[in-house]
């Protein structure tokens, strides 16, 4: 577990839907939740790039995390919003299907990631939250967006 991640051995998430599972980012990276409205599309965007929106004078890509995780063809409804990111100095936006609430996570809530042999990417995996019943995917934000297939925020040389 990253503890750079956590503060005071607690880690914020906001947590957020994406068909039928449940995701978690750090909540200090969220600037604000708005509801979905069109976008404007740039030509030769990858697919999960759905385009950009104009908050207040700040050009915004817009990323649609279901077609990033191939979990089916998205529907945009009353529900649909999009996570205003802070990442790296740079304001993205991320579709979810809904969001549900923030939650609190102690270390011992959170195991690691299983290591899936290849199959699956799960590099920008932080582990899996659990709270009660709830299994929440916790998904490093800043790795994911500023990795290679994503396109949307320039790596940060090393």
């Amino acid at each position: 577990m990253d503890n750079t991640l956590m503060n005071d051995g607690v880690l914020e998430a906001l947590a957020f839907k994406l068909g039928n599972e449940e995701y978690g980012i750090k909540i200090l990276k969220v600037q604000e939740i708005r509801g979905y409205e069109s976008v404007t599309r740039i030509a030769s965007a990858p697919e999960h790039v759905k385009g950009v929106v104009n908050l207040r004078g700040t050009i915004v890509p817009i990323v649609d995390m279901r077609i990033k995780f191939k979990l089916g063809e998205p529907t945009y409804n009353q529900f649909t919003v999009v996570i205003i990111l802070n990442i790296q100095d740079r304001v993205v936006g991320m579709v979810v299907d809904s969001v549900s609430d923030v939650i609190s996570l102690t270390a011992d809530q959170i195991k690691p990631a299983p290591d899936m042999g290849g199959a699956l990417n799960t590099d920008y995996l932080v582990g899996l939250g659990t709270v009660d019943e709830r299994m929440i995917i916790l998904v490093d934000i800043d790795r994911l967006m500023s990795s290679e297939e994503m396109g949307v925020i320039d790596t940060v040389a090393a």
